[in-house]
């Protein structure tokens, strides 16, 4: 994503973190991210570096989580093009400025 937005600056991505039973640890560690509006946390969840407590009460996750269940969506990371297709799996950055186009 960050070599995408270096390279278009027409194109955005919106995060919603949806965090899986599978991973240890994940919903606090969205939670925490969502509290903060961090990036940089967000970078550190995907380092697996060791992130603070969650600092707030939020229903966003829980709503993240019945968001994708409502649209299929079971695992990550999982695009949302524009025009509505709902992609699974990763991309790298040509891959994703292909899927939007020029």
């Amino acid at each position: 994503m960050k070599k995408v937005v270096e390279e278009r600056k027409d194109i955005a991505f919106y995060i919603k973190l949806f965090p899986l039973p599978m991973h240890k640890g994940s919903y606090e560690k969205a939670k925490a991210i969502e509290c903060e509006k961090s990036l940089a946390l967000l970078d550190d969840a995907f380092e697996h570096k060791e992130l603070p407590k969650p600092k707030c009460e939020t229903s966003v996750i829980d709503e993240n989580i019945k968001l994708a269940e409502k649209l299929g969506i079971s695992g990550t990371p999982t695009i949302i093009t524009p025009d509505g297709r709902v992609l699974s799996g990763a991309r790298d950055a040509k891959g994703i400025e292909e899927l939007v186009g020029n």
